[in-house]
């Protein structure tokens, strides 16, 4: 057997061994998502066990139904997501094409937003959203997701606008496009796999956020990622019914990641090798 051949099975059992590590919590909330609640507390584990259903029936259309809050997740991710897009291509074109004097500065900034521990904008975000009525309000909420995916989407798609080469704009320029015909109909088909895999993950992390959600909001806007401490009590923990919760809020993203792999890996690979058009 050839080094390459050995070298190869190496990779292929290490990754097998990382997916592995990677779905097995994801694989056992499957199975806790079908057991009774004595199925779950058994000790030992019970691995042969008859599904059932109830603990989906229970989070979609009982008592302790989430799908209030899935619909309440998806507007605000939604509204984050195209108000995000909406404001973050022309900001990041504008820092990637166009010379102006603030545009080390502005970078900067953007970069410094990342930086920012999200817990401590957390009373700074309440005190403001008291005084001007925004506590449990989409509007309000979708607000302060702004604040952390508008920086997020400019810095990662400026590099896919630094990829452009500037002689495809300066034809279309010389062509007398104007400078809003060139980044619709030139600039943007070109980085429309950045602009993708950006959206996708905007969405993404609207979705998955925790910590303004149950501070910011209440019972009017109440995320998926909230509601799922119903099931968590001083008490007792109904780990069935959390899993299967679980299984319906990581529904769409994995329906999302699927569909669009295609998107993201194009996207990813955009800024891979800087070419030659900068300057």
């Amino acid at each position: 057997m050839s080094r390459a051949t050995l070298r190869r099975i190496g990779v292929f059992a290490l990754t097998g061994v990382i997916l592995l590590v990677w779905a097995f919590p994801v694989l056992w909330a499957l199975l806790t998502s079908f057991k009774t609640e004595r199925d779950v507390l058994a000790y030992p584990a019970v691995w042969w066990f008859t599904p059932t259903l109830d603990n989906y029936r229970e989070v979609i259309s009982g008592r302790s139904s989430i799908a209030a809050n899935l619909l309440s997740s998806f507007w605000v991710s939604s509204a984050t997501t195209v108000l995000t897009m909406l404001f973050a291509v022309p900001a990041a074109y504008a820092l990637a094409r166009l010379r102006f004097p603030a545009r080390r500065a502005s970078g900067f900034y953007v970069l410094v937003t990342q930086m920012l521990p999200p817990v401590g904008l957390i009373i700074p975000y309440y005190l403001v959203l008291q005084k001007i009525g925004g506590l449990d309000t989409y509007s309000g909420l979708t607000a302060i997701y702004l604040t952390f995916s508008l920086p997020f989407a400019i810095w990662l798609m400026v590099s896919y606008f630094e990829d452009i080469p500037f002689e495809m704009e300066e034809a279309a320029l010389l062509d007398r496009a104007g400078r809003l015909r060139t980044l619709w109909y030139v600039i943007l088909p070109q980085v429309s796999g950045g602009i993708a895999v950006t959206t996708i993950f905007v969405f993404l992390n609207a979705w998955n956020e925790f910590l303004f959600a149950v501070v910011l909001g209440g019972n009017t806007v109440r995320p998926v990622t909230v509601a799922m401490f119903n099931f968590i009590s001083v008490e007792q923990t109904q780990w069935a019914r959390l899993a299967a919760g679980a299984m319906l809020a990581m529904a769409p993203v994995l329906i999302i990641g699927l569909a669009a792999q295609r998107h993201i890996v194009k996207g990813l690979t955009v800024g891979a090798v800087k070419g030659g058009g900068r300057r």
